[in-house]
């Protein structure tokens, strides 16, 4: 393993979400039924923000930021990313499925009127932050994806034990992430390794995956203030 694979390993073992005191306690079971569903509303705005995220990406990927034909490869690989929460049946699909199945009225959560001004200030800082940086930077910020799956697992796996007022049938999100996430989360680790070619584009990734793990835990502060 490479010092820079160590260093970005390093970022989610320390600084990555599920160390949050809200993530925690939705994983032991004591959040109530608002709070989760406080979560979903919220946590569907970052959702939502996603697909944009990446089309920006998409964006910058044109030369001189790579060369015609690796563009090319480039937007081909990672328009999946696109089509994953937005094709029908996709994460966005799924997220709607999760939010009816805890009760919510999906047409309520999809409009965005509840999510906290504070969540909305944070998911739209890291498409402000993708837009802002270079393109090496903005694919590191997505390596967040290298400590999904296991997370994942665990949520379904507390999700099942803690909450049997959830049909467990509305979680295919978490069931269909790892898989995805470790696809992704390996094609962007080979691109920044491929294209970090000094110690300060080095420290540029790890800074990139930095801001990105502080946007998802200023994501949850927000939540969990809100939470009743």
């Amino acid at each position: 393993m490479s010092d820079l694979t160590a260093r970005l390993r390093e970022v989610g073992r320390t600084r990555y979400y599920d160390k949050h005191p809200f993530h925690v306690a939705m994983h032991a079971g004591t959040l109530s039924k608002e709070q989760l569903r406080t979560w979903v509303i919220n946590r569907y705005y970052y959702q939502s923000i996603i697909p944009i995220k990446d089309a920006v990406i998409l964006s910058k990927s044109a030369p001189p930021a790579l060369e015609a034909r690796a563009s090319r490869e480039f937007r081909r690989d990672w328009i999946r990313r696109i089509h994953d929460h937005d094709d029908e049946g996709g994460g966005l699909d799924q997220w709607h499925k999760l939010a009816a199945g805890v009760g919510l009225d999906v047409d309520e959560v999809a409009s965005l009127v509840r999510v906290r001004p504070a969540v909305r200030f944070a998911c739209d800082a890291y498409v402000s932050f993708v837009r802002e940086h270079t393109l090496l930077e903005a694919v590191a910020s997505s390596l967040t994806e290298f400590f999904a799956p296991d997370i994942m697992r665990a949520r379904v796996a507390a999700w099942e034990k803690h909450y049997p007022w959830i049909d467990t049938s509305v979680l295919d999100y978490f069931r269909n992430r790892p898989e995805k996430a470790t696809r992704d989360s390996g094609d962007a680790l080979a691109f920044v390794l491929a294209h970090a070619k000094s110690p300060t584009d080095e420290d540029a990734c790890v800074a990139a995956l930095e801001t990105k793990c502080s946007i998802l835990w200023a994501m949850l502060d927000a939540i969990a203030r809100e939470a009743p």
